[in-house]
């Protein structure tokens, strides 16, 4: 029973381009079939809270002596983590805010990478390696390869760090920019370039999704 974790960050609800993404990939998926199951987490509206410790970056075999006992801020982050471990595949809507991810999707990130757990440290240690994380990114402007602002993104950045590097998961990115083109008026211009972005987008996670 393949299941999806699903975690959306964004803030613009409805009107937000990553959760219309996340949708299109999360409906391919159930039309896989009954037993493609998915499990949904909306940090904007749950989001999880920040590490109440730095000791918490670490497992208790790891940290000092003198480190405080928190067994509420422990269980909640095992319990992040389980669900992490038990998903066969990641689906991340991410979208850009201030040139870097939000910060519910930060919090998270620090929950899920503990050396020594998720991430070598004292050993071999990575239980989610070649696992799947699909990671949809929108950007309100442009952002085009080659350009001035094209290394203002640090969105991406962090999550193939961690999630690819430390976790060892293999990372598929469809990214999608000039979402402001849909509101503002000084970017209407860059609307039809928009659109084709957001189709080819849509075709790319309808296809991952069917043939995972």
């Amino acid at each position: 029973m393949p299941v999806l974790l699903r975690l959306d960050s964004s803030s613009s609800g409805a009107a937000s381009v990553s959760r219309r993404l996340t949708d299109v990939f999360t409906t391919a998926w159930k039309e896989r079939g009954d037993d493609h199951v998915v499990v949904e987490r909306d940090l904007h509206a749950d989001p999880v809270p920040h590490l109440a410790d730095a000791s918490l970056h670490w497992p208790p075999r790891l940290r000092a002596e003198d480190a405080p006992t928190l067994p509420e801020a422990e269980a909640a982050q095992a319990e992040v983590i389980e669900q992490l471990i038990g998903a066969d595949v990641l689906l991340i809507g991410a979208p850009m805010y201030n040139y870097s991810l939000p910060s519910t999707l930060k919090a998270w990130l620090d929950h899920v990478h503990v050396p020594g757990v998720t991430a070598p440290f004292d050993g071999e240690t990575q239980p989610l390696r070649g696992r799947l994380a699909v990671i949809v990114t929108t950007r309100g402007a442009t952002y085009d390869e080659g350009t001035r602002t094209a290394s203002w993104d640090h969105t991406v950045p962090p999550l193939r760090l961690v999630l690819g590097e430390a976790l060892g998961m293999r990372l598929e990115v469809v990214a999608v920019t000039r979402t402001l083109s849909m509101s503002l008026a000084t970017m209407a211009g860059e609307r039809d370039a928009f659109e084709r972005e957001y189709a080819v987008a849509a075709d790319e996670l309808r296809r991952l999704a069917s043939t995972l």
